[in-house]
């Protein structure tokens, strides 16, 4: 029989300290290994939080019995984050990381987004036990220094001049950048994993010295939400947009095709920088609605009701986890044709991909005039679901890719009570 493991995740952002899909991702896999029996603890940076967001999280999240988070502070509050992005090396929260990693035999030390912890961390061992260590590719930050291969703040990015970029994102130039820190830093994790195959790809192409797998989303099940979805926000039928409210994620574009279609409301869930401009835009329209930030319980029957939701982002996403959320619901999506997005719909068939505006209208118009239509689409995304992206798919997978790792590393399974060496034959959850 198979002991419980001992996990530590290393992030810069955790709900509710949090702003995206990836720690969203990261909540999810800790409960559900927490739900297994699992110890985990999560070490996250608030200083770097409120960097970005001075007030307090607006929405708050449950916590789970075995899982403990780390919120990392310092007297010097935004002068630590500062500090990491300059030199790599988490300064002022080295000295906590270190106290942490010693304090237990952890199993597996997984990395996620550490844009703000650092490369440097990448090299920190446990004291005690033999641990695996994983890194999820949830941004491009191992390959671009703004994260998201935004350039110019015009464009995707189609090759490198990462010097010029970062100026135009008024971010402070990273002089680790132009050492072999992150390529030594990186010798010292056993496996990078990409939430989509684009991702993987993106990252050999542009030249990132390890390696990358294949480790797809998930989000939990929401039969509830599809079989009694409660009432419905409104009469009118509606699209659904979900997400930060960023120039990148492109609303505005969907906003503009709004000005042509009258039979159906545009919904907007989410907050973020950019929300000014994008209000101002829409101010004459009242088929486009601002619903603002809201829980994720309040997002079931949204996506429920909705005829599609819309997916517009202007760069390369690294999965879209929106998109499964709506699939989780027996919702279908369309998205534009960039990045990881396409990827996930043409996995599922559960939606269109749309290159121009003229084929984003003709997608949201086909479906306004085709419920039969929706239902197709949304049964086919919820059994690509319940396949790749539900928690049962993905906790298989994510022990599987331990198991390998860990013989790989060690020849053994340090985990398991009667080791076999035959990583197939046991089910670590």
């Amino acid at each position: 029989m198979n002991r419980p493991l001992n996990f530590l995740h290393l992030t810069t952002f955790y709900p509710p300290y949090s702003f995206g899909g990836d720690a969203m991702y990261l909540y999810r896999l800790c409960h559900a290994l927490g739900d297994a029996g699992h110890q985990v603890d999560v070490v996250h940076c608030v200083d770097s939080y409120h960097l970005l967001h001075p007030a307090e999280p607006e929405i708050q999240f449950a916590p789970h019995p075995n899982v403990t988070t780390h919120g990392l502070r310092s007297g010097y509050k935004w002068l630590s984050p500062l500090l990491t992005q300059q030199t790599g090396r988490p300064w002022l929260k080295e000295k906590r990381i270190r106290e942490l990693l010693d304090s237990k035999p952890y199993d597996v030390i997984h990395f996620h987004n550490i844009s703000l912890l650092g490369p440097r961390v990448l090299t920190m061992e446990s004291a005690q036990g033999r641990a695996v260590k994983l890194y999820t590719t949830h941004e491009h930050w191992l390959i671009c220094p703004t994260h998201v291969l935004w350039k110019f703040n015009r464009r995707p990015c189609e090759k490198p001049e990462c010097l010029r970029c970062a100026l135009a994102a008024k971010r402070p130039p990273q002089l680790w950048r132009h050492t072999d820190m992150l390529a030594r830093a990186s010798e010292r994790v056993d496996q990078f994993v990409s939430p989509s195959r684009f991702t993987a790809r993106m990252h050999a192409e542009r030249g990132f010295p390890r390696p990358v797998g294949h480790l797809p989303y998930f989000t939990d099940r929401a039969d509830r939400d599809w079989q009694d979805p409660g009432p419905r926000m409104q009469e009118r039928p509606y699209f659904l947009f979900v997400g930060r409210l960023e120039a990148i994620k492109g609303l505005q574009t969907l906003i503009e095709a709004w000005d042509q279609i009258t039979d159906c409301d545009l919904l907007v869930a989410g907050a973020g920088n950019y929300e000014g401009p994008l209000r101002a835009r829409a101010a004459s329209n009242p088929r486009v609605k601002f619903l603002g930030a809201l829980p994720q319980h309040e997002l079931g029957a949204l996506y429920a009701h909705a005829l599609a939701c819309l997916v517009p982002s202007l760069t390369y996403e690294t999965f879209g986890i929106i998109i499964i959320e709506a699939f989780a619901r027996k919702t279908p999506v369309i998205a534009h044709d960039l990045g990881a997005l396409p990827e996930v719909i043409e996995d599922s068939g559960g939606g269109f991909v749309y290159r121009t505006d003229a084929e984003l209208l003709a997608a949201i118009r086909r479906l306004t005039n085709a419920p039969e239509l929706r239902g197709e689409l949304g049964e086919r995304g919820y059994q690509a679901f319940l396949r790749w992206w539900s928690r049962e798919a993905h906790l298989e997978l994510y022990f599987d890719l331990l198991r390998r790792t860990a013989l790989d590393k060690f020849g053994v399974i340090p985990w398991e009570a009667k080791n076999t060496g035959n990583a197939g034959d046991m089910k670590g959850y």
